[in-house]
């Protein structure tokens, strides 16, 4: 039988390379699976990954060391009014010092920052302030008057007199940084534990314990969201918080959130807890005001309450913390029952975490909000000083420095000479338009304040509508001045006793002056009368003009000039005839510059609205002293105030005897312009300089004269600032001297037309007049 074999395997098609690729992977080495490939890839992914993250952490670590080294925030300038200073002898009765304690938020109370009446006397719990030469404690006062001054000081604590006490001084303004955020830097120690406890328990009880992250947190509100389908729960620490305040955007990214988590665990290894948390405090959001962007509990608490923070319940203080998680949400005094609801609950965690017994608890429950009923403008209430602050600021300091350094800047206003100031010019301009049936709001006006003494501002009007910040009338309105020049016309001439004195005769007739040009210039009296010959003290207590412009052309228009310069004013002006009638046009500020000449007693005395600046660390930068500097003879000068005196008394300005108190003796000139456009009044007295101007800004005529329109305003603003009157003493080189002013020469006790006049010794006349004479 025959075998049919097999065919062999080689000889199907295909096999025989099948098999050799099967003995092939058998004999030489074979290749593994395809997840174990992967693996090299993965790695160099991990290392790559490894890398970029960590240079990506180290940026983030050199971003955070950058801007967070110091926490150097962009801090607005901080512009003070002068702090109230109180000593024995002080002209001030109680009901003014409780209006000065209103400015500051003072309380009736028994806690720092309130007082309380007793009798005649008040007992003040006072805030310390960090001042440029030295802190002031806080103290508990008591400040008793007598008299219609202060009669004693009292400290209670330590017992003993006080020989000065400074009240801190009220925030007048604050310079922004551009990009509006708003703080009041607080540190650590100075923070109560109560607001700590607060925050903690509500918004990161781990805080302590934790590297910046909290897994666990993250977790319980990402669960608890989910339950809810919204976001109903933050998982955040406070680091993460901070970071994403102080260095990243906004956006609900991943991204954002992955560089929140290692940036929060970068601040944590490089910073202490304490200083994360004090940051925190100064950094969280917790409002806004306009484009104002309240931070930091420091501001919150003046912006609620107009209270410190030290000066706070622990109610108040779970309203801030309460308001973290939404300031606009529960924005306390829009919706109240929201923000009541909401600190009611932070109260129930801190009664949880055994921070309040259960007394305390239901008392702190039980208390309003006590949020102030409108919150404290970012905007300064004094605009137009605040615009003469900035102007001299720009001398010394860059706009940066101003919104960016945290300044403390130390003005020289005078809140309640300010309000002074701001209600006479209101009251009397609404008087005049409602008596004269003048256009209501027609009117404008600018007030300057000054002291007599040092040239410091105590208080500017630029505006009739105080509260804008429009145009500056006190700064910026260049007027003519009409007669306020007259008194440094006299007093060129007066400085020159062996040629004018008060009782040189000045010839007051008709008069016909040629210019240079050609033209030719009469000048007229305000009544349109000739009045002979008469004293220069008579010329100028009533204002005459033609008798004026003789003595100017006498005494050398250029010599009158120079006489302006010298007393303050920064530019030369044209020497023509008129200019000693007035005909030229100065600021109120330049007005004021002028009679501050005569008020120092004859030195050029540059006004000051500063009187210092200090950094954020409270080190002085510069303080800015009075300089003074001789413009003119002082024996001159008293001859002109005793004739402006005269103005007061008998002259153009004798309306002011029924407005001021009869032992307040005062000097000053009326003002008039051509067809009654401007209404002046400058003066002063012991202590205080004011300058008034009143007219309209379409260059109307107004119908006013100084005496009408400006002098009732600067009558009311010196009732309510000055305290002290011209001195009565003369100078040791002045005499008094009884004239006959028919002719100028010196007179008997007979004769009844007699008047005194000072005189610089020498210079009187040593004639006498028939006056009084036995025939």
């Amino acid at each position: 039988m025959t075998k049919t074999r097999k065919p062999s395997t080689s000889s199907r098609p295909g096999r025989g390379k099948a098999r050799t690729r099967t003995a092939s992977r058998k004999g030489g080495k074979s290749r593994p699976p395809r997840r174990f490939r992967l693996w090299p890839l993965l790695l160099v992914i991990l290392v790559v990954g490894g890398v970029l993250l960590g240079h990506h952490a180290v940026q983030l670590d050199r971003q955070i060391q950058a801007q967070f080294e110091g926490k150097r925030w962009a801090l607005p300038a901080r512009v003070f009014a002068r702090p109230l200073e109180l000593y024995v002898g002080l002209p001030l009765d109680a009901d003014a010092l409780v209006r000065e304690l209103s400015l500051l938020h003072y309380r009736e109370g028994d806690r720092e920052g309130e007082y309380r009446r007793q009798g005649n006397s008040l007992v003040i719990r006072t805030r310390g302030f960090p001042f440029a030469d030295g802190h002031e404690p806080p103290r508990r006062v008591r400040v008793s008057f007598g008299g219609g001054q202060v009669s004693a000081l009292e400290d209670l604590d330590a017992g003993g007199p006080v020989s000065l006490l400074r009240l801190e001084p009220a925030l007048i303004a604050n310079i922004y940084p551009s990009h509006g955020e708003d703080r009041v830097l607080v540190r650590l120690e100075d923070v109560p534990p109560a607001l700590i406890q607060a925050l903690l328990v509500v918004e990161d009880r781990k805080f302590y314990r934790h590297f910046g992250v909290d897994p666990m947190g993250i977790a319980r509100a990402a669960l608890a969201n989910l339950r809810a389908g919204r976001t109903v729960q933050g998982g955040s620490t406070l680091t993460q918080q901070l970071v994403k305040n102080y260095f990243l955007t906004q956006d609900r990214t991943l991204a954002r959130k992955f560089d929140e988590a290692i940036m929060a665990l970068l601040l944590e290894r490089r910073y202490d807890k304490n200083e994360i948390l004090e940051a925190y405090l100064n950094e969280v959001y917790l409002g806004q005001d306009g484009a104002r962007a309240i931070h930091g509990f420091g501001l919150a608490s003046q912006f609620y309450f107009q209270r410190r923070l030290n000066e706070l319940e622990v109610a108040e203080m779970a309203l801030l913390v309460g308001i973290i998680r939404g300031p606009n949400f529960y924005e306390p005094r829009r919706r109240s029952e929201r923000a009541m609801n909401r600190r009611n609950l932070v109260l129930g965690l801190m009664g949880q975490a055994g921070y309040l017994s259960a007394d305390e608890l239901a008392g702190a429950q039980a208390r309003p909000l006590n949020v102030s009923a409108q919150a404290p403008s970012g905007v300064s209430p004094f605009p137009a000083y605040i615009q003469l602050v900035r102007e001299q600021l720009r001398r010394d300091y860059r706009d940066e420095d101003l919104r960016e350094e945290g300044l403390l800047i130390f003005t020289t206003l005078d809140p309640m000479a300010q309000l002074a100031a701001e209600q006479a010019l209101t009251r009397e301009l609404d008087r005049l338009e409602r008596e004269r049936r003048l256009e209501a709001g027609s009117l404008q006006g600018a007030v300057v304040v000054t002291s007599a003494d040092n040239g410091e501002v105590l208080a500017l009007v630029g505006d009739r509508q105080m509260r804008q910040a429009a145009f500056n009338r006190a700064l910026q309105a260049r007027r003519p001045v009409g007669s306020v020049i007259k008194p440094m016309v006299y007093l060129a001439a007066l400085s020159r006793p062996e040629r004018f004195t008060l009782a040189t005769l000045l010839d007051d007739e008709a008069l016909t002056v040629r210019l240079e040009n050609g033209d030719t210039w009469t000048p007229r009296n305000a009544n349109r009368q000739y009045h002979g010959w008469v004293t220069a003290q008579e010329s100028l207590v009533q204002s005459y003009n033609i008798s004026t412009t003789r003595l100017g052309l006498n005494l050398g228009i250029a010599n009158v000039v120079d006489q302006l310069n010298a007393l303050g004013l920064e530019r030369r002006v044209p020497p023509f005839p008129s200019l000693v009638l007035g005909a030229v046009d100065m600021t109120p500020l330049e007005v004021t510059a002028l009679y501050q000449g005569l008020a120092s007693g004859g030195y050029q005395v540059p006004l000051r609205a500063i009187r210092e600046v200090v950094d954020r660390e409270g080190q002085l930068l510069q303080r800015y002293p009075l300089s003074l500097r001789l413009a003119a003879d002082p024996e001159a000068v008293y001859l002109v105030t005793a004739a402006l005196h005269e103005v007061t008394r008998g002259g153009t300005g004798r309306a002011l005897q029924r407005r001021l108190p009869a032992d307040l003796p005062v000097a000053g000139k009326t003002g008039t312009t051509d067809e009654l456009r401007d209404a002046w009044f400058a003066g002063y007295s012991g202590d205080v300089l004011s300058v008034v101007w009143v007219g309209r800004d379409d260059n109307q005529p107004t119908g006013l004269t100084g005496a009408s329109g400006a002098l009732p305003v600067w009558g009311e603003v010196m009732a309510r600032v000055a305290r002290r009157g011209l001195s009565q003493t003369p100078p040791e080189e002045i005499e008094w001297l009884l004239v006959d002013p028919a002719y100028g020469l010196r007179a008997l006790e007979q004769c009844e037309t007699a008047r005194w006049m000072p005189f610089i010794r020498g210079s009187a006349p040593r004639e006498y007049s028939p006056c009084g004479m036995m025939p």
